[in-house]
């Protein structure tokens, strides 16, 4: 059995439908009946929180193998240490984590974050495989998207930095291998996309495939921190979001490798594949706003 946690979310819910396809006995975590409804066909749920031990006792019954994925939070530390903490109790036996890029080498943000949860797992009896993923190409709908449609314009302080956008659905195709195979125990990966980009050039790929001028404009970081502060972010994700942008700055973020298509045994996804299915999301012009 495998329980993939996370199964509403971003990651999670790819790698549940990758799971589902494969026809793999599978459970799928949510933290509430609402979001549980929504599972695919033939998936087994449970309702669980990370927060209540009790809880993820009862979900882990019978699981042998688990995809551990969790929300940028502040206590991601004890949320992910407590799960895992949980499938020592359970007997489980591989784990597959959900981890960051820079989670190597950075000691700021999310990766450090994820670091130390790393270290956590790895300091138990369990079996693990760990996923270091690059960005997302998602995420250019989520955070580049609304000032393109208003604008024309997204706005960063990523300077002439490079970052290898990686598409969700690889990452969720890599840990489904990772949950259902032997292979790639005791592995961390950092999977990267199979083109590093500049933001300007981002830019220039968007507007191509939307048929419309698109810029990419890069700003101060204290000025974008701010503006995330002005749309009343939490100063603790503003400060981690700009921290992250800092590693990228450093030219981190820019590794293209063929670890990604060794594990799917097929090239990754373009993002100018990518792009071409969103289209819509960056030409819809925001007629009210």
């Amino acid at each position: 059995m495998i329980l993939v946690t996370g199964a509403s979310g971003t990651v999670g819910r790819e790698v549940l439908n990758q799971v589902a396809k494969q026809g793999a006995e599978h459970r799928a975590m949510y933290r509430s009946d609402r979001e549980a409804a929504k599972a695919p066909a033939r998936t087994e749920t449970v309702v669980a929180d990370f927060a209540k031990k009790d809880t993820l006792d009862a979900a882990l019954l019978g699981v042998r193998s688990v995809y551990l994925v969790c929300s940028p939070v502040p206590d991601l530390v004890e949320l992910e240490s407590a799960m895992i903490d949980a499938c020592v109790r359970a007997g489980v036996t591989h784990v597959v984590l959900n981890s960051a890029l820079g989670a190597g080498d950075y000691d700021k943000s999310f990766p450090s974050w994820h670091r130390k949860v790393e270290d956590h797992l790895r300091s138990t009896a369990l079996s693990w495989t760990i996923l270091r993923p690059n960005s997302f190409h998602q995420n250019t709908v989520t955070y580049y998207a609304p000032s393109i449609r208003a604008q024309g314009v997204f706005y960063g302080s990523l300077g002439e930095a490079r970052m290898s956008y990686v598409d969700v659905r690889d990452v969720a195709a890599a840990a489904a291998a990772a949950l259902t195979g032997q292979a790639h125990r005791g592995k961390i990966y950092e999977l990267n996309g199979p083109l590093a980009l500049a933001s300007r050039e981002v830019a220039d790929k968007i507007a191509k495939q939307c048929g419309r001028p698109v810029k990419y404009v890069d700003i101060p970081m204290a000025a974008q921190h701010q503006a995330m502060l002005d749309t009343g972010m939490p100063r603790w994700q503003a400060t981690a979001l700009i921290e992250l942008q800092q590693y990228y700055v450093s030219g981190r973020g820019g590794q293209v490798d063929a670890t990604l298509e060794s594990i799917l045994g097929r090239p990754p996804i373009s993002l100018d594949a990518f792009l071409q299915e969103n289209a819509a999301q960056f030409r819809e012009q925001a007629a009210n706003a």
